[in-house]
């Protein structure tokens, strides 16, 4: 079972910092933290609708794991399987 939890704890640093990363790549709404690194770099770009609905998606996704996974260790160390 160390094993395992070993690997989980892998997975939840990888995907917290992937959940950072997609997080920080959405458009901002004016005046939050995407703003203030390169705000005026991503008003000329500008991403389409559809970048944007599968950015969205994909940090719906890791988030989902992310909790998965962070449910799944809590319940390892509450029955002691760990």
């Amino acid at each position: 079972m160390a094993i395992v939890k070993i690997v989980l704890e892998i997975i939840v640093v990888i995907a917290s910092i992937l959940l950072t990363l997609l997080i920080l790549m959405h458009k901002g709404k004016g005046g939050g933290l995407s703003d203030m690194f390169g705000g005026g770099l991503t008003a000329n770009a500008g991403t389409s609708g559809v970048a944007e609905k599968n950015l969205n998606r994909l940090t719906v996704i890791v988030a989902l794991i992310w909790v998965a996974i962070i449910i799944a260790l809590g319940l390892m160390a509450k029955y002691n399987l760990i």
